[in-house]
């Protein structure tokens, strides 16, 4: 099975080349990595220990930001490395502040492995809720090297679970302990008599938490806001913004910010045409002449949306008409009643806030209308809704906490 395992790996990084031509991300993703070991030996001095987080993609980084915060206030001593498998998390983050070191992580073959290990030397892993890399695991077990999982989630679907799963089942055995999101996956993990676990919940809750105490305002949303509340569509993709001009059609007055999950000029040109040109404006264009009589604000780059939302009535997060919806606990923290689409079951989050009647799942058009109309024409509803929201962040904090309590024994 590692045989087939690091083949498919060759074969993962042959795809990638042959669509780095017309694919940006897998540009970047090369590109990042070329002669990425070299570049490390050359630009650090790894002879002390690190602490080493690691996270997929820019939504992980969401969930060990407060683990690395935390760590850099309680333990100032200590160096920190990131890194990254996917551009859309390096690229947005590669500047952040609070570590040592940031780079892509580089493919998981035995020999990367090796030497990347070596290389930044560290003293405790954390992996961020997945990512189960055999080669990095393996050598770190064979290291005695702790690696912890932190706001893990397990689904009965996964293959650690299926009768043919049991070569993944040898990673989860791998790992010094799991600090796990719900009981659920406490159960699965029980299943397989692994037994290193601890439910703490998710660390995204004190990142959002950390968002709205310290939320900064931005003058040109709040000059194109003129004292009205918005409908700010987050991350979204093309079904999500389809919904929204349709019903600008029926109420073209209301206030509308999208923040789009992809910024490139290309797919910004695209939503101005959507919306048309007269009734929309960049936030990098924007002056307080020229979003005069504009109802439609195109966030055209990265870093604000957690900012947005401190202006929103409605929050119409993306995702959920495709691969699965973007982080929904932003918009839940500064209480906002949550639009989704339909496919946002495998998200612990979206579906407690749908049984919370927090959050509302809509498959077409007219459920979208119906459930706009009823929120904008009943305020009352909307603060409500708005009370539950914020209340379910703040019953769930903590998590950060208490895995540095258990991993450096504070």
């Amino acid at each position: 099975m590692r045989l087939i395992y690091n083949l498919g790996l060759k074969i993962y990084l042959l795809l990638v080349k042959m669509s780095a031509s017309k694919n940006p991300k897998a540009r970047k993703w090369l590109d990042g990595r070329k002669n990425l070991l070299k570049r490390i030996k050359a630009e650090t001095n790894f002879s002390e220990k690190r602490v080493w987080v690691h996270c997929a993609s820019l939504g992980e980084f969401e969930q060990g930001r407060p683990l690395i915060e935390e760590i850099k206030r309680a333990f100032p001593e200590k160096k920190i490395v990131l890194t990254f498998f996917s551009p859309s998390g390096y690229e947005v983050q590669k500047e952040y502040k609070n570590v040592d070191y940031i780079c892509y992580l580089p493919l998981d073959t035995r020999r990367n492995a090796k030497r990347f290990i070596k290389l930044i030397n560290p003293e405790v892993v954390f992996f961020i809720k997945y990512e189960y890399w055999y080669n990095y695991l393996s050598i770190l077990k064979k290291k005695s090297v702790p690696v912890y999982f932190v706001s893990t989630i397990f689904r009965k679907d996964q293959l650690f679970f299926k009768w043919y799963g049991g070569w993944y089942r040898k990673m989860l055995k791998k790992a010094t302990h799991f600090f796990i999101q719900n009981q659920e996956s406490a159960d699965l993990l029980e299943e397989l008599n692994i037994k290193n676990y601890t439910v703490v919940g998710d660390t995204r809750f004190d990142r959002v938490a950390h968002i709205y105490e310290n939320v900064k305002p931005l003058p040109l949303v709040e000059m194109f806001m003129d004292n009205q509340k918005a409908i700010i569509a987050g991350s979204s993709w093309k079904a999500e913004e389809a919904l929204l001009m349709q019903y600008l059609r029926i109420f073209p007055t209301l206030k509308v910010i999208i923040a789009p999950h992809e910024v490139s000029d290309e797919n910004i040109q695209r939503i101005q045409n959507l919306f048309g040109e007269n009734n929309t404006i960049c936030y990098s264009k924007a002056t307080p002449k020229s979003m005069v009589g504009k109802n439609v604000l195109i966030i055209d780059c990265y870093g604000l949306l957690t900012s947005l939302y401190q202006y929103g009535l409605i929050a119409l997060v993306g995702g959920g008409f495709g691969v699965g919806i973007h982080n929904i606990l932003e918009p839940a923290t500064f209480g906002m009643p949550i639009l989704i689409g339909p496919k946002y079951e495998k998200f612990k989050e979206a579906t407690d806030l749908v049984e919370l009647n927090a959050a509302f799942p809509v498959s077409n058009i007219e459920e979208f209308n119906t459930l706009m109309n009823h929120l904008l024409n009943d305020r009352t509803i909307i603060k409500i809704i708005s009370d539950k929201a914020s209340a379910y962040v703040k019953d769930n904090v903590g998590a950060t906490t208490k895995i540095i309590s258990a991993v450096f024994n504070r």
